[in-house]
């Protein structure tokens, strides 16, 4: 009996300095995060303007291959510090992808992160608001990607981008989504694949135990280390759509976008593989 007392406090003292670790380990990690971008902006990215000979497009693609190299460290610094456990199966699927806009669901703050850690010749939509980022303003002007303050040329400027072979991240809820709530989508993926003639291709991102969700301070750590795990789910073709005009083909690819993305988060997280049209 004595023993089992003293099994049950070790085990919860153990647990009680693993989450402490690793509330202290995601602080490290973002002020390691955001130092990084800043000395990355006033060295590296500035120097790659040499390297590219004054050729613009050449500078911006060199920018983004540092980014994802710069993101890869980081995913590995949350890993081995045990801040997180990190599953992305959906990177066998997207290694010979190429001009495609990419959708999924959007729970947790690094979701971004990751993907651009794995995903190839990754371009994405970023806030207005991040341009003015000391922290993150001259790695997103320097890598070229997408403002959304000015919505008569965001199309322009995602056509231009997919038309030279990078891969749009974009997440059609627009902000994270808490846990236990349904998925709200906008229709800007859906404008930007029926103008752009793009096929989606849909991820999942799921999170377990839950962490970093909005209006949750960072330093919340899970009881449990979390595991981000980012998934395969199908392409979306946007054939069905055409004969519409653009308003109804938008209006009607997101309904069954969001549809086809609760079904998938009713299944308890499973992922699912599949390459049918959605269901009108």
């Amino acid at each position: 009996m004595i023993t089992n007392v003293g099994s049950g406090m070790l085990g919860a003292s153990w647990r009680w300095l693993n989450q402490t670790w690793r509330r202290f380990a995601t602080g490290l990690c973002f002020v390691v995060f955001g130092l990084g971008g800043l000395v990355m902006s006033l060295t590296a990215l500035p120097l790659l303007k040499l390297r590219a000979y004054g050729d613009p497009a050449r500078q911006q693609q060199m920018a983004k291959q540092m980014v994802q190299k710069t993101f890869r460290f980081f995913i590995g610094l949350m890993r081995a510090t045990g801040v997180f456990n990190f599953d992305f199966p959906a990177r066998q699927q997207l290694q010979n992808c190429r001009g495609q806009v990419i959708i999924a669901n959007h729970p947790s703050l690094i979701d971004i992160v990751a993907l651009i850690s794995f995903v190839p010749n990754a371009d994405c939509v970023v806030k207005a608001h991040l341009w003015h980022n000391p922290f993150m303003r001259g790695v997103i002007k320097s890598s070229g990607y997408i403002s959304n303050g000015d919505p008569d040329g965001l199309i322009t400027d995602c056509q231009r981008s997919l038309a030279q072979g990078n891969n749009l991240i974009i997440f059609p809820e627009g902000t994270r989504t808490g846990p236990g709530h349904a998925f709200k989508f906008q229709r800007g993926p859906a404008n930007l694949a029926l103008r752009t003639n793009s096929d989606l291709v849909a991820l999942r991102v799921a999170c377990d135990p839950v962490t970093l969700i909005k209006n949750e301070p960072w330093y919340c750590a899970p009881k449990q280390k979390p595991t981000l795990t980012i998934g395969y789910l199908r392409l979306v073709e946007i054939a069905p759509y055409q004969d519409d005009t653009a308003s109804i083909a938008a209006r009607k690819l997101t309904r069954d976008l969001e549809s086809y993305y609760n079904k998938v988060l009713e299944s308890n997280g499973n992922f699912k593989t599949r390459t049918e049209n959605a269901d009108h």
